[in-house]
């Protein structure tokens, strides 16, 4: 069975961090590009950052590059989103998603393109 479970999402203030982990089964992450998007209430779901499979290229967009850094453990089957500088609007439910590595870098940014989803973690920035 495939899966994908997000979690380590919580409550921080401003300025602060967290880690969010993406649990995969049934498949192995580095035979996927793995992404981690976000959506806000009200709003569209959109990519925060990508890791390629194959040279472990990391794509950020620029609304979190040189806050967010994207991560993955080979041996845990895990991918890691290590956030720091937390901001109100940061604020989203957070989803990580496995697309197959044949996709072109360009399709990435687009959610049709991922294959798998795990449920999300909230993230929660106070002010």
């Amino acid at each position: 069975e495939v899966q994908l479970q997000a979690s380590g999402g919580g409550l921080v203030q401003a300025g602060g961090s967290l880690r969010l982990s993406c649990a995969a089964s049934g498949f192995t992450i580095n035979q996927y590009t793995i992404g981690w998007f976000r959506q806000a209430p009200g709003k569209e779901r959109e990519v925060v950052s990508f890791l390629r499979p194959t040279n472990s290229n990391t794509i950020n967009a620029d609304s979190v590059k040189g806050r967010f850094t994207i991560s993955r453990d080979n041996a845990k089957n895990t991918v890691y989103l290590q956030m720091n500088n937390l901001q109100p609007e940061d604020t989203a439910v957070y989803f990580c998603a496995a697309a197959s590595r044949r996709k072109i870098l360009s399709s990435l940014w687009a959610k049709a393109s991922y294959d798998y989803w795990g449920r999300g973690t909230q993230v929660t920035v106070s002010s």
